[in-house]
């Protein structure tokens, strides 16, 4: 099939659609979408549903049956060439006899990244890559992160004030935003691997961080940081459904035991200035397979995210309200010495939210 950049634009955006369908779903595998079309015409569609389940691949193969033969297969990511829970995609689309190959990112994972190209090249398949790629980065950034830095994406939600305020003096802070506001958050937690905060937050508002949307099936591990180990073994955040996590730096027996008992899973690691290194923290949870990282949290776990530079993304709700002269800050933050060393980001996104403004930044230069 002769390679024409308007038709595989589209077959791509299309297989992105169907790879948006395991959004909460493929966690820790990323999402991947798969068209098999012969010219314009579409012969088959398939996407990744769940970790251990088909790949997009075949699934489309499976539906297209020898249709496939002398077609082109859309990927939103390189097909695999290694063995896991299932067999390698790039031999069953060479088997399938497809005549070209077209997938918008290469694999970052280290057991593929351009071996799956390569075999189906190999075989005297043409194998082009890079059509909506930055799409298929946005949509996989967790995975890509994990693999290539060994830590997850991390993406600190806040909600404030028109000032910058996210509780009032006494620390209440419930709520700032609407609810459409609150419904967005839902989405973020279904889709996120693990949502994180701070002990702090766990004791003075002893929030959930569950996922309490209609047809969720997967509740992201929860994850508390607590050096000391003084989240209360009543803590909502413990109780079901879902797992919860703590991560301290030294572990008291007793008090370990208590949690314990309360279903937490605990680990330890490296401290730092008297907490948790939070370096540390996010390789740990890149171990244990987490891609998406959402951080809820109060100013203190935020301002050291921020200044530690381990913030990839930040999203903002602001509500058209001010909360006035010592209402507590988005981020607890040391005041640069001069203009030069403020912390700068780039609006990538914004949205009305019901009656907020969500704006999604990112660091410059990121």
């Amino acid at each position: 099939m002769i390679a024409d950049p308007a038709r595989d634009a589209g077959h791509m955006a299309r297989a992105l659609e169907l790879a948006r369908r395991g959004l909460w779903t493929t966690d820790p595998n990323p999402r991947v979408g798969c068209v098999i079309a012969d010219d314009e015409r579409v012969v088959a569609e398939g996407w990744h549903e769940r970790a251990g389940g088909p790949h997009a691949e075949a699934m489309a193969l499976a539906a297209a049956g020898t249709a496939a033969r002398g077609a082109t297969a859309y990927v939103t990511l390189e097909p695999c060439s290694h063995h896991g829970r299932t067999p390698p995609c790039a031999d069953a689309l060479i088997a399938a006899g497809i005549s070209r190959v077209v997938y918008a990112m290469r694999d970052p994972n280290p057991r593929v990244d351009g071996g799956g190209a390569g075999r189906i090249a190999a075989a005297g398949i043409p194998a082009e890559g890079g059509v909506l790629e930055h799409e298929a980065r946005e949509l996989n950034a967790g995975f890509i992160s994990r693999m290539t830095r060994g830590r997850p994406w991390v993406t600190v939600k806040l909600a404030a004030s028109l000032d910058g305020s996210t509780a009032l003096p006494g620390g209440e802070s419930r709520w700032i935003t609407g609810e459409a506001a609150r419904e967005d958050v839902q989405r973020l937690r279904a889709r996120s691997s693990a949502v994180m905060t701070g002990s702090g937050t766990v004791l003075a508002d002893d929030p959930r961080l569950d996922v309490r949307l209609p047809g969720a099936t997967r509740q992201p591990l929860r994850v508390v940081l607590d050096s000391k180990l003084r989240t209360p073994p009543g803590a909502r955040i413990l109780a079901p459904p879902g797992s919860a996590l703590i991560i301290c730096t030294e572990e008291d027996p007793a008090r370990g035991a208590r949690l314990r008992e309360a279903g937490a899973e605990i680990a330890t690691v490296a401290s730092a200035k008297g907490g948790v290194d939070l370096g540390a923290a996010l390789s740990f949870l890149g171990s244990r397979e987490v891609n998406e990282l959402l951080v809820e949290c109060g100013a203190g776990l935020a301002g050291a995210m921020l200044a530690a530079g381990l913030v990839d993304e930040l999203l903002l709700y602001l509500a058209p309200v001010l909360l006035g002269r010592g209402a507590r800050p988005l981020a607890d933050l040391e005041a640069p010495a001069s203009m030069a060393g403020r912390l700068e980001f780039s609006i990538v996104d914004r949205q009305d939210v019901g009656s907020d403004l969500m704006l999604r930044l990112r660091p410059k230069g990121s």
